[in-house]
This record gives C-alpha cells, structure tokens and sequence, in this order.
C-alpha cells in the first residue's frame, strides 16, 4: 500500500507533530499538484509522521475557507466547495470539447478501463485519434493496461488531474444518471454508455491500471 511506504525508522528524533503540522500544511500550500503521502515522506525529516499530521491539518481546517482533500491516492488544499462561486470569473470560452469527446469522456470515467473498440461499440461510431488526443492533452485520460485479448489492445482511464478537476476523490464519487438530470446536466436523450438500469453503486474497476 502507497500509505505504508511512508514509514521510515531513523535514530534521529522526529520533530514535533506540531511542527510536521506546519511542514504539511507548507508542501500542500506551495504545491500547484496533490502530493502523496509518499513525496511528503521525502521532503520531511527522517522520523516523521506525514499522515498523522495530515489528519491533525484536515481537522485544523474543518469549517474553514480552504479544506485538506484527498485526490487519488495524494492530498491537495482545496476551496470549500460552498465558497466555489466566489472564485468564479465570466470568461470569453476560448476551447470547448466536442460532443464526441465529452460522451467519450464519460464512457471512460464510467467504464474504465476500456478500450478504444469498446468505447466505438458504447457510442455506435467510431472514435477518431483526435478525440482520444485531445483527451490525453487535457491530461484527463490516459493510457491503461492492455487487454489479455488477440491483439492486445490498449485501454483507456481517467487520470488524478479529471478527479481535481471535478472535485472527486475516486470514480466511484461519480454521479448517476438521475442525478445528473436532475442538475440539467444530461439530455432526455440517454448519453452513450450510461445505462438507466445501470446500478449506479456497481463497483468499478480499480482506477489506475499499470500500463503492460
């Protein structure tokens, strides 16, 4: 597991958990990208407790204007999401994604892992390599481990930046059909790949597969 490689015997007494409070909460602060417990780890003194003082910083925040989240398997400060329309700014949108990538978009969140033919099969068409890379530019998606099948085809997730993005932990965090008609956020018209008789506390596959 990614939050026990942390731990590291030293000769050498950890600081304070007060003080690695403080380290925590300056990495976090400082840092553009959610930061695992394992690169915490590495930039704290031989002894420390990184996940201990994140525990102690989530609650510290608690009620507050930013809050400690966890992104993945990593950790980020976030704006609490009652606060989220203060920071909104009316923008001239510059680069929209074509409905074709948005509906191969929620295939994958809602389908990963999967591939390239199965995402064509889902939509009834087929897929272009633009889609697919403007994806993957976005850094929202991301090559997966190939199938065991003839051929073996490469398959497609969604990334940490996705989660951030929207605000989710994991995949599973994703909202379900009626949830998103009822936001106005989905068509009567069913999207591709979102099935209304799809269990929507199915369990998914694991989100980040180790590409072969």
């Amino acid at each position: 597991m990614a939050e026990e490689q942390y731990q590291e015997e030293s000769l050498f007494e950890a600081p304070p958990l007060a003080e690695q409070e403080r380290m925590v909460e300056a990495v976090l602060f400082a840092s553009t990208d959610p930061v695992s417990l394992t690169d915490l780890a590495g930039r704290m003194p031989h002894g420390c407790d990184p996940k201990a003082a994140l525990e102690l910083l989530q609650k510290r925040y608690e009620g507050r204007g930013v809050r400690v989240v966890r992104v993945g398997d990593a950790w980020a400060i976030r704006t609490a999401p009652d606060l989220g329309f203060l920071m909104q700014k009316e923008t001239v949108e510059t680069r929209k994604l074509s409905r074709a990538a948005i509906e191969t978009l929620a295939i994958i969140a809602y389908h990963q892992p999967c591939t390239r033919a199965e995402i064509e099969e889902i939509r009834g068409v087929s897929v272009s390599r633009g889609t697919l890379d403007q994806l993957i530019e976005l850094e929202w998606i991301r090559f997966g481990r190939r199938r065991m099948s003839p051929g073996r085809p490469v398959t497609y997730v969604v990334t940490p930046t996705f989660l951030d993005h929207f605000g989710l932990e994991t995949a599973r965090d994703l909202p379900g059909v009626k949830e998103l008609r009822a936001a106005g956020l989905l068509e009567s018209r069913p999207m591709p790949g979102l099935d209304e008789e799809r269990d929507e506390d199915e369990e998914q596959d694991d989100l980040f597969e180790d590409e072969a």
